[in-house]
């Protein structure tokens, strides 16, 4: 078998991209994986996933994470704008 050309390299590319869908930057997506967590995709390199209960303990604690946030922000490193 002959080794493929470089355009049919390129347009095979191309219609994998179409067939994956646009790629979303900014947005966030939910997902359950197959041991029932829940995954965050789009905060950053890889998925955020945790379990029932740890979500809505994370979520019940929310103002006290806004809280301490803001309290250290001068510790951390923040994305510039």
């Amino acid at each position: 078998m002959a080794e493929p050309t470089y355009e049919e390299l390129k347009a095979k590319l191309a219609d994998l991209e179409k067939q994956q869908g646009p790629r979303r930057t900014g947005s966030l997506e939910f997902r359950v994986g197959e041991k029932g967590g829940v995954s965050v995709y789009g905060l950053g390199r890889f998925p955020v996933t945790l379990y029932y209960e740890q979500w809505n303990r994370l979520l019940d604690a929310a103002e006290k994470l806004r809280e301490f946030l803001e309290e250290n922000k001068s510790k951390l490193k923040l994305k510039e704008q």
